[in-house]
């Protein structure tokens, strides 16, 4: 199955609607998460911006992921990139320990 990073900035100003869509946002995100559909997701330190990278067989059904995010009316500069590599420590099997 193809991956892919979407790439977003989020809201200048974080107002209490935004803040109060925080936890069902989060609880979105830990499903997929749990159901590695999402592989990996990111907020820079600043809050300005995020990366998610997702499983799916297109764009299309990316960008319908996406829209499913309780936080994406206030997402804009929305980015989708399927990528050719996606390797990371993660992916790899884990280190045998004979402890």
């Amino acid at each position: 199955m193809p991956t892919f990073v979407v790439s977003l900035r989020l809201p200048d100003d974080f107002d209490e609607e935004f803040i109060s869509l925080i936890p069902s946002h989060r609880a979105f995100i830990n499903r997929l998460l749990n159901d590695k559909v999402i592989e990996v997701y990111a907020i820079s330190s600043d809050r300005s911006r995020g990366w998610v990278t997702i499983n799916a067989d297109n764009a299309v059904a990316v960008q319908a992921v996406v829209e499913q995010f309780p936080l994406y009316p206030y997402l804009h500069g929305v980015e989708i990139d399927e990528l050719f590599i996606f390797d990371s420590a993660y992916s790899r099997f884990p280190h045998i320990s004979l402890n």
